[in-house]
């Protein structure tokens, strides 16, 4: 059996205007896994990455990390890529290094594996305004890529981009995850990226945020275009869909 390698316990968040973005959620994640947690708007999708990272504090419940540390070495990919326009790709990814008192000369390697990794070599020279969305997103997975993580957190990282980049960015990223065995969670709000990246799908209610299903994909590896044309596809979607229905709350009555 896999180990976890983090385990929430009990966690909720009650934010100072009295607003529960998390109640009594239970959740674990094995090593090597690809978990996607899906859900409505405001169901504390991205309150529960935040809380993983360590950029807010649980109103109660425990977070277990495998090793018996604080956490593991991860990185965080937000929504929006955030790069900074007056530097180049290559110091855009240079970032967390530098941060962390690496020297530039120290930090060539890594970077260069990183641009390589996300598929931008020959564009180290370029400014945030001469790239397209998908590439901005790119430098950004990139940049939290350098510094080698165990745990990747992904909040919606491909919401913003139209359906083919986000379509070739989703085999890109499970490309990447097979090759490098990270352990993804990955917050979105679409079925069909869930359910086409995960090894499984955990379905979040809002008011209060909480765990209502767990479906495991059993699909093999690596996905193709094939299997998103497959009635197993379908029938993952069909099943997550009605999770995701029963977890939506009524818009009129009590």
């Amino acid at each position: 059996m896999l180990q976890p390698v983090i385990s929430l316990t009990d966690v909720s968040k009650v934010y100072a205007n009295g607003t529960i973005a998390l109640k009594a959620l239970d959740l674990s994640v094995q090593t090597g896994e690809f978990v996607s947690l899906l859900g409505p708007s405001g169901c504390g999708k991205s309150t529960v990455l935040r809380l993983i990272a360590g950029l807010g504090q649980m109103s109660t419940g425990q977070i277990y990390w495998d090793n018996g540390q604080a956490q593991r070495k991860l990185a965080f990919v937000f929504q929006e890529a955030a790069l900074m326009p007056w530097a180049t790709v290559q110091e855009n990814v240079y970032l967390p290094l530098k941060l962390s008192g690496i020297s530039k000369r120290a930090a060539d390697s890594a970077v260069a594996e990183a641009i390589e990794l996300v598929d931008l070599q020959g564009f180290e020279a370029a400014y945030p305004r001469e790239l397209s969305g998908g590439m901005k997103m790119r430098v950004s997975i990139a940049r939290a890529l350098v510094t080698r993580p165990d745990v990747l957190l992904m909040d919606e990282p491909f919401g913003a981009l139209d359906e083919m980049t986000r379509s070739r960015l989703n085999s890109d990223l499970l490309n990447l995850w097979s090759q490098k065995h990270w352990t993804v969670v990955f917050v979105t709000h679409n079925v069909y990226e869930a359910v086409y990246l995960s090894s499984r799908v955990v379905v979040m209610a809002a008011r209060p945020g909480r765990v209502v299903a767990e479906v495991a994909i059993e699909a093999p590896q690596p996905r193709t275009e094939e299997f998103r044309r497959s009635l197993l596809f379908n029938d993952y979607c069909r099943q997550i869909s009605a999770a995701l229905s029963g977890s939506q709350p009524e818009l009129f009555g009590s």
